[in-house]
């Protein structure tokens, strides 16, 4: 007897996973350095994410980098750092120009993540970085002084990739994912700056009467910063009551003073003439009060001294 025995052969071809990549990230710390947020301008700073991916069957890899919001949240899409619950505003960003914002498909408001694209031979590897770049934004006197920190873990990073190009990093759907974790710091040091207005005491035939005249200081602190405002006795002046505007050998006395009443003399000494405040953050006007007290009248002309302004924080 012949028997036949009959073997059905199949082969399954199951599409490539777009998961089936190996990869790691790490992203390194972002760190704006000391801030002068009485500048008024941005302070910029990059950061690195590190990938490497091992691709085992297509050869490609896509890459999805998603950052949230960080630690201390987001307004407007708007990143926060905070200290003692005061809020620095950043952001974290594509391109050099801070621009395009890098966000994540997880919170549309921070923006859409980037995609990054990858080729490689099959089983090979990639090893690649690519630029965070980030800003602290202009425009923000009234932070205060201190160590501003926001942190990138858990759910705050989510890194996806795949292998197929069909992979949409805008909804993230269908791939592998990573974590990174990193920080972002600034250091808002305290900080004065400080402008002064020219007193003209104006034009008198004799000095046989006192002449007053109002000049002023505008300071700008960052807000809870102690400070003094100290004048020095000019280029010849003895005291804060007897400065000196000269003319070749001659002399006009003055002196300049707190008060309008020109009882509180304006010097130099920290808890004895000086003017002490406390910053805000907008500028502080300090008006400054003048007197050419009655005395002898020099020769004809024009009488000048120079003073300085000291603000010690």
């Amino acid at each position: 007897m012949l028997r036949l025995a009959l073997f059905l052969l199949f082969l399954f071809l199951a599409p490539v996973a777009a998961n089936a990549a190996s990869c790691t990230f790490s992203v390194t710390n972002v760190n704006f350095g000391n801030v002068d947020v009485l500048a008024g301008s941005p302070v910029d700073t990059t950061a690195t994410l590190n990938i490497n991916c091992t691709s085992v069957v297509s050869g490609f890899v896509r890459v999805c980098p998603n950052l949230n919001a960080g630690s201390e949240g987001a307004t407007a899409g708007i990143r926060h750092m905070r200290f003692a619950g005061t809020a620095l505003f950043y952001n974290l960003y594509q391109n050099a120009a801070r621009s395009i914002p890098w966000g994540s498909a997880e919170n549309s408001s921070l923006g859409s993540p980037p995609t990054f694209d990858f080729t490689t031979s099959v089983g090979g590897s990639v090893s690649a970085t690519r630029t965070i770049y980030a800003r602290v934004l202009g425009n923000q006197p009234s932070v205060g002084a201190g160590l501003y920190t926001s942190q990138f873990s858990g759910s705050q990073t989510r890194i996806i990739y795949g292998e197929v190009a069909t992979f949409n990093c805008a909804t993230s759907a269908g791939g592998s994912f990573r974590r990174a974790t990193f920080s972002v710091q600034a250091n808002v040091a305290a900080n004065c700056s400080v402008t002064a207005q020219n007193i003209n005491f104006g034009s008198h035939g004799v000095l046989d009467a006192a002449a007053d005249a109002t000049g002023g200081i505008a300071v700008s602190c960052t807000p809870g910063t102690a400070y003094n405002v100290g004048l020095n006795n000019g280029l010849s002046g003895t005291s804060p009551t007897a400065r000196r505007m000269t003319l070749g050998g001659q002399a006009v006395t003055y002196g300049l003073y707190k008060d309008a009443a020109r009882s509180e003399p304006w010097g130099g000494t920290i808890g004895t003439d000086t003017a002490a405040g406390v910053g805000a953050g907008a500028t502080q006007d300090l008006p400054v009060y003048g007197r050419v007290p009655a005395q002898s009248t020099p020769p004809p002309g024009t009488y000048t001294d120079t003073v300085v302004v000291t603000v010690t924080y």
